[in-house]
């Protein structure tokens, strides 16, 4: 069984041994040089596999860099004139306020003039009234006071009526006020002090004293007339007055309005000038960035262009070479033939067969099959043509009773 057990193994040794030498041949009888134009090939199509995927990576990069660098632009150019449109805006509004605050300051002034003068106005006004009236009361007491002498005299109660409140206001009145003829202000003055001989001359007071009553009454009349005159002067001043200084509140109200509104837009605008300005910054630094940015990778990618190229055209050249004629005929010089593989083979069969004999002879289990393995591999008449049949479980020996019967009479021979 130990026999029949060694002698599969080698069979099954050999098979593979077979099967390698067989695979060496092989590649011994394939041409090297179309290994060479295959892998230069594969090594090609890699490289242009390559450069088409960098290509589109590099497209997208340089499509990124276009419209970055048109976006940056126009963000530009658009910060530029926002800028100077917010500049010349806030210079505008600021030429508002300054006007805006000189109307304020000038109307504020005017209502305060024009409040002055209706202070003022008002001020000489009750004056004039309060003159007015005491000039009235005034020229009422004397002229009841005229009427009720020349009722006594032409009643002839002269003298009583000398000893009278009204006799002293006449008296008053004539030394002080009655514009009369100084002949006829001593008649009547001597008349009212009572001196004697005047009595006669009664008919003259008489005449002397209602001169003077219809002058107080001609002169209260007038001052009725100035009376009414400025007391309609001074309404219809005040009227106009109250009417400018409402305007002018008015005025000075929307003006005050305009200034906070102005002050709000200005605050507002200034900021929005200060983020573009800022923005605008930004922007040129990123641009410079990004052009220098892509206009390397520009660079990088002409120059993997150009090597990549190269690389193609060298490729492509010793494709060409190897697969020319010349090239064919040096190699087949050069390449060892059909008949030198063989050698090659057949030594390699020979060193594989001592080394199998050296196994076969130093093993321990001896005997009869052992002995005609080691015929078949010595070359002798005997083979292996019928021993390895794989049936089921592995290599069988067919018709090994009456072989193996043959077999040993040839060797104990």
């Amino acid at each position: 069984m130990a026999g029949r057990a060694l002698a599969l193994c080698l069979c099954l040794a050999l098979r593979g041994a077979s099967g390698a030498l067989a695979s060496e041949a092989a590649q011994h009888r394939a041409n090297p040089i179309r290994k060479v134009v295959n892998l230069l090939s594969e090594m090609k199509a890699k490289v242009t596999a390559e450069g088409e995927a960098e290509k589109k990576v590099f497209e997208e990069f340089m499509c990124y860099c276009k419209t970055g660098v048109t976006t940056l632009e126009q963000s530009i150019q658009d910060s530029e004139a926002k800028i100077e449109a917010l500049t010349n805006k806030l210079k505008e509004m600021a030429e508002k306020k300054a006007a805006t605050e000189a109307a304020l300051a000038e109307h504020t002034a005017s209502r305060a003039e024009a409040k002055d003068q209706m202070a003022k106005a008002k001020a000489l006004r009750d004056s004039e009234h309060s003159e007015f009236l005491k000039f009235k009361s005034d020229s009422d007491t004397n002229i009841s006071a005229i009427a009720a002498a020349v009722a006594a005299i032409e009643k002839g109660m002269g003298m009583s009526f000398l000893q009278s409140g009204a006799a002293n206001l006449i008296r008053t009145y004539a030394m002080e006020k009655a514009t009369m003829e100084d002949s006829a202000r001593q008649t009547l003055l001597a008349f009212l002090s009572g001196a004697d001989g005047y009595a006669p001359k009664s008919g003259e007071i008489v005449g002397i004293l209602k001169q003077m009553g219809d002058e107080m009454a001609a002169a209260l009349a007038d001052s009725q007339k100035e009376e009414g005159a400025a007391k309609a002067t001074f309404e219809e001043m005040m009227a106009a007055k109250t009417k400018e200084v409402n305007t002018l509140t008015a005025q000075i109200e929307e003006e005050m309005m305009r200034l906070g509104e102005l002050n709000v837009l200005l605050a507002e605008d200034d900021n929005d000038l200060e983020e573009t300005k800022d923005t605008l910054a930004e922007d040129k630094v990123y641009l410079a960035e990004l052009k220098k940015g892509c206009a390397t990778k520009e660079a990088e990618w002409e120059a993997r262009c150009k090597l990549r190229q190269e690389e193609l055209v060298a490729l492509s050249e010793t494709i060409d070479m190897l697969n020319s004629d010349d090239s064919l005929e040096l190699f087949k010089k050069t390449l060892p033939s059909a008949s030198a593989s063989l050698l090659q083979i057949q030594e390699g069969l020979a060193v594989q067969r001592e080394r199998a004999l050296a196994a076969l002879r130093a093993s321990p289990h001896q005997g009869p099959e052992l002995d005609l393995v080691l015929l078949a591999v010595q070359g002798k008449a005997a083979g292996f043509e019928k021993v390895p049949a794989e049936r089921g479980d592995g290599c069988e020996f067919e018709e090994r009773a009456g072989r193996r019967r043959q077999e040993e009479g040839v060797l104990r021979s």
